[in-house]
């Protein structure tokens, strides 16, 4: 398989952040040279280490410019855009810069074009979130057609800002106010979403325009999420489902605990469809969250690793 990817070049927009890392990762363990891209490459840098001499190159573009987008490109076999924002300019992140992408990958001939999305991009979506995600993914079709969508349900992992956030806010607050408690969620492991990303890149015939929607092989309701975190990290805890009312209230107030668009997205489940392509369409198979996460969860304990499971 290594040999297909073997001294191509693969860009990588978003390759220095939590899954550009795995992807980069994942890609040079085929031999690929990847190009990170990055408004900022303080982070990117990062990559270096995780690949062989001259494996990886770096370079600083603003995905939302399409003259810093097209000179990115310029000499690649494959492209990735992993670029996804939670609050900001979500139309030049995800619609505008998605378009930009796909437009100069067009234009430079590349091989293969895989572009993740999330579940839930929609364009009757009550989030701007989802909005723009649905717009950037029909700007992608339209200028690159044989490109892969990947859409992921939450992505977890070592470094992630799902498990950990919620971990450390359990840890502190005896009382735990659950915001979408009835909210389900198919958690699915980084890892595994970085090979889906490498194997659609690697074999375009198979994959080039498909769309794949990737969840893990268990659904949580955001109180059983919070449940589970508790448990994993032994600490009992009060779980306390917060009404829509003052949720809105909430949401509301500056710099509160969630925005408003956040709360429209809560709004609705973010599971894989019944009928979608999958992890194992794309040759991934499923990692339970229970089976790796409570390996970086248990700084979360009350006495760290040295604990097992204490009751706090």
């Amino acid at each position: 398989m290594g040999r297909v990817m073997k001294d191509s070049l693969v860009t990588v927009f978003g390759g220095g952040g939590f899954l550009g890392r795995q992807v980069a990762q994942a890609l040079m363990a085929r031999g690929a040279r990847v190009r990170v891209v990055q408004r900022d490459l303080a982070t990117a840098l990062r990559v270096k280490p995780l690949g062989g001499l001259g494996q990886t190159q770096f370079v600083a573009a603003d995905i939302r410019k399409p003259e810093s987008v097209a000179r990115a490109i310029a000499g690649s076999d494959i492209v990735v855009n992993l670029v996804g924002i939670l609050s900001g300019d979500f139309e030049g992140s995800h619609h505008d810069g998605a378009a930009h992408v796909a437009k100069a990958a067009a234009d430079a001939g590349v091989k293969a074009l895989v572009h993740i999305s999330a579940i839930g991009a929609d364009a009757q979506s009550p989030s701007a979130y989802g909005r723009s995600k649905a717009a950037g993914e029909a700007a992608v079709k339209a200028a690159f057609p044989n490109a892969t969508i990947i859409r992921p349900s939450i992505i977890f992992g070592p470094e992630d800002q799902f498990l950990n956030r919620f971990a450390e806010i359990i840890r502190l607050a005896p009382v735990v106010p659950v915001i979408g408690a009835s909210t389900r969620f198919q958690p699915v492991y980084v890892a595994d979403v970085a090979q889906a990303i490498a194997n659609a890149a690697e074999k375009p015939g198979v994959h080039g325009g498909k769309t794949y929607e990737l969840g893990g092989p268990q659904t949580y309701s955001m109180l059983e999420l919070n449940a589970w975190i508790a448990k994993a990290i032994g600490r009992e805890r009060s779980l306390c489902a917060v009404p829509a009312s003052l949720a809105s209230l909430l949401a509301m107030l500056p710099g509160g605990p969630i925005t408003r668009d956040q709360l429209a997205m809560l709004g609705k489940d973010n599971v894989v469809a019944e009928d979608a392509n999958g992890l194992a369409d794309l040759g991934v198979a499923a990692t339970p969250m229970p089976a790796v996460a409570e390996k970086w969860l248990v700084r979360y304990r009350k006495h760290g690793r040295f604990a097992g499971r204490v009751q706090a």
